[in-house]
């Protein structure tokens, strides 16, 4: 029997099956856009959840890991039982290094920038998994659709838990394509950037019965991805763009037909290091948000949890990625269904230090709210407090006519109890990790 995981959720591949061995990853949609080509790509992580080696990601300029433990199958090879899956990735779990504590599988758009793509028309997407043995579906993870300028989606994952192999649906998504994977993932801008075009194979071209397998030390290469500057808090702000800049400031979203489709509230921060005994981290801050719908029901989406929400159903707000480093151009981003928002009461948009800054001071972090149809909203948090690492940065809440307002905040907590109380919310909490 197959089991269907919702976006969050978590299931045991080998629980009750631990002489599980072989399994294929099975990646499939039904409409992706008119000229859009969607790859297929593994990323082996080790504890620190980064690359050993530029080696280490699987994708058709370079087909297999050298132990064989991960292989992108040619459609000659590909296997299962009355799906037709667009790629097919096979894994051995017994042959994965110990250095390895996951495995991501990744759906980019090739050439996605010069083409100006993203998976905005993304439709019947779709993860499972096979045994290997005789076909059968383990598990199947419908990616929910509602993508806007997206073109990676980080489908799920595989990751070691005690002596189990467990599978984690993901379903995040990153505007700056492979480039920004491969950073994030901790592939030297330099070393992607300098990596020459790999030879795709062509439509409708014989393929080898096996995949060559290069050598460890031969290079390979990577699709070339232009990556956009990031600004930063500084940058250029465009003609009619609002920037809320005391405590109380309000302004209103749109409200009518123009305000159609989704509002995007984008957390991004300056790329800076902070010493401790252990070394140099870069700087991890975290977007979030408490919300209140209208019959009630209360929670939130973050992270820490893995509870990332959902854009087609209750609470109708999702999180999109989550930027470690803050060196993806569009840092972190939660998305509120536009077509619910007489179902959302209020929300309270907050960020937290994860780990790596020692203060506020340095991350130079600033919020960004667009909407189609009306100004970018921006608050920047220019005020500081170095003692306590969580920070609520505004409020969307709507007004008696049922348009929204923002109302900046900026006010600091030491952690999501006291900010909580401070806003009325009533959650129980207990501590949580990522």
């Amino acid at each position: 029997m197959t089991f269907e995981l919702i976006k969050g959720q978590k299931y045991s591949i080998t629980k009750d099956n631990p002489l599980l061995t072989h399994i294929i990853i099975g990646l499939g949609w039904q409409a992706a856009g008119a000229g859009i080509e969607i790859d297929s790509s593994a990323v082996l992580l080790t504890e620190a959840q980064r690359v050993s080696t530029a080696a280490d990601l699987i994708f058709y300029g370079n087909p297999a890991a050298h132990h064989q433990s991960v292989v992108l199958l040619q459609p000659e090879q590909r296997v299962g039982t009355g799906v037709a899956d667009r790629a097919q990735i096979a894994v051995r779990l017994d042959l994965i290094p110990a250095e390895y504590e996951r495995i991501a599988f990744v759906l980019t758009i090739h050439e996605a920038q010069k083409r100006q793509q993203s998976f905005s028309s993304l439709d019947g997407a779709y993860l499972r998994i096979m045994n290997a043995a005789d076909g059968t579906e383990l598990l199947r993870y419908p990616l929910e659709g509602g993508y806007s300028v997206e073109t990676a989606i980080v489908a799920g994952e595989l990751y070691r838990y005690r002596s189990e192999w467990r599978f984690s649906a993901v379903g995040s998504g990153y505007a700056g394509g492979l480039h920004a994977l491969c950073h994030s993932y901790g592939i030297p801008a330099a070393e992607a950037q300098s990596l020459v075009e790999a030879v795709k194979p062509e439509v409708g071209r014989p393929e080898m019965a096996e995949p060559e397998v290069p050598s460890r030390k031969s290079p390979f290469v990577l699709p070339e991805l232009r990556s956009r500057p990031k600004q930063g808090p500084g940058g250029t702000e465009n003609p009619g763009d609002r920037l809320l800049k005391n405590r109380g400031e309000t302004v209103r979203l749109q409200n009518g037909p123009g305000a159609a489709g989704e509002i995007v509230i984008n957390l991004n921060w300056a790329q800076t290091e902070s010493s401790s005994w252990f070394g140099r981290k870069s700087i991890d801050l975290d977007l979030g948000c408490l919300f209140e719908l209208s019959n009630g029901l209360k929670g939130a989406v973050q992270a820490l949890g893995e509870s990332f929400g959902s854009f087609s159903r209750p609470p109708y707000i999702i999180l999109d990625g989550d930027d470690r480093t803050g060196t993806i151009a569009t840092g972190e981003n939660l998305r509120i269904n536009s077509r619910y928002l007489s179902e959302i009461k209020r929300i309270v948009i907050f960020a937290l230090i994860y780990e790596g800054a020692a203060s506020w001071s340095q991350a130079g972090a600033v919020v960004t709210i667009r909407q189609q149809g009306g100004p970018e909203i921006k608050v920047q948090l220019d005020e500081h407090n170095n003692d306590k690492g969580m920070c609520a940065i505004a409020m969307l809440h709507r007004q008696p006519d049922g348009s929204f307002c923002v109302e900046r905040l900026v006010e600091y907590f030491s952690g999501h109890e006291e900010l909580d109380q401070r806003y009325q919310w009533n959650l129980r909490w207990e501590a949580g990790s990522k």
